[in-house]
């Protein structure tokens, strides 16, 4: 049996992963490391609580002690590591958080892996980062794992941190570590101030849809489940001390997301009020800071030696998202007006 630490498991990515593991991996026991931050939410779980596998804990991976002892408590011998700040626009106006979470979480979870694993060959530390430590591309090329590092964020700037830290515990203590760095990724639990849920939840409600600049920057999307299997995918075959990019092979510039989004919620909901389209809420406002004009992933190292590709296009992913959002009215609105914490406050403890 593989005991797994997942940090960062009732946010995002992590809470897919957490509920595909237990799916896929039957001989696992999964402790999922959370501290419960704005975007961290445990009834993104809510449906795995009473599996006898699964253990949450409400703490911070910057607390040695706690990681210390979970590594004890659980005989850790797999680390997936998503816990990070992770929002670009946050960064901008409050780096501090990022530089803590994302580099000193990193380095805390690393020394405790490197305490009680010396020697072994049996153990695995995933760190899951992103295409932006890779900068901007222009209007050709890929990102490719050789591709050197030019962040232009503070949030791309602390994910390259930890991403050199991990590569340097490999080479300097020989821990067997793995790195993934992925594109956008978009879908269920996704919460609401990035682009695609924020503007399913504006446009359902009739609100003005903000699109930075002219629109053009270019991301490539990736289906949050197809992410999880491709991490899953790493953990099991990855070669150890290598890096795996996962894209999703789907390009699109923000304003097409913006309008598909718009389309699709028209034809699925009806009309605005006044008899508009939900085009008609769109904004372009000043543009942010360092922008990076164009992400675009080479997957070809993991499709070739694991035989990972995505599984659905960003036409089927995006449809299939928004029914998500329509059907999930109540965990929205919980979300967006932090309702939630009084439950996780109430089982787990206030912040």
């Amino acid at each position: 049996m593989k005991n797994i630490l997942v940090t960062g498991g009732c946010g995002f990515i992590g809470s897919n992963f957490v509920r595909l593991a237990l799916q896929q991996l039957a001989d696992c026991r999964l402790v999922n490391l959370d501290k419960l931050t704005y975007a961290g939410n445990p009834r993104n779980l809510a449906d795995i609580d009473n599996d006898p596998r699964y253990r949450f804990v409400k703490g911070d991976i910057c607390d040695g002690e706690l990681v210390n002892r979970l590594f004890a408590e659980e005989q850790i011998d797999t680390v997936v590591h998503f816990a990070a700040e992770s929002h670009v626009d946050r960064s901008i106006t409050g780096p501090g958080e990022f530089i803590t979470t994302n580099i000193i979480g990193t380095f805390t979870l690393l020394e405790a892996a490197r305490a009680v694993w010396i020697g072994r060959s049996d153990v695995r530390f995933l760190h899951v980062s992103t295409d932006e430590v890779y900068g901007s591309l222009g209007d050709t090329g890929f990102f490719t794992e050789t591709t050197p590092y030019d962040p232009r964020s503070p949030y791309s700037a602390s994910k390259a941190s930890s991403d050199h830290l991990v590569s340097a515990y490999h080479h300097t203590y020989n821990l067997p570590t793995v790195i993934t760095n992925c594109s956008n990724n978009y879908g269920p639990y996704h919460f609401p101030e990035k682009l695609i849920p924020l503007i399913i939840s504006n446009a359902l409600h009739g609100k003005e849809l903000p699109v930075y600049g002219d629109g053009k920057n270019v991301r490539d999307w990736l289906y949050v489940v197809d992410h999880c299997a491709a991490i899953l995918r790493v953990l099991q075959g990855g070669t150890i001390g290598e890096t795996y990019n996962i894209g999703g092979n789907n390009e699109k510039q923000n304003i097409e997301v913006v309008e598909t989004v718009c389309d699709l919620l028209d034809a699925r909901v009806g009309l605005l009020a006044n008899g508009q389209g939900r085009r008609s809420l769109i904004r372009f406002v000043k543009d942010r800071p360092g922008h990076d004009k164009r992400y675009a992933i080479d997957a070809s190292k993991v499709r070739q030696e694991l035989g990972w590709e995505p599984s659905l296009t960003f036409e089927q992913g995006i449809a299939q998202t928004i029914d998500w959002y329509l059907a999930h009215p109540d965990w929205v609105a919980e979300v967006t007006s932090g309702t939630y914490r009084q439950y996780y406050d109430e089982q787990y403890g206030a912040r």
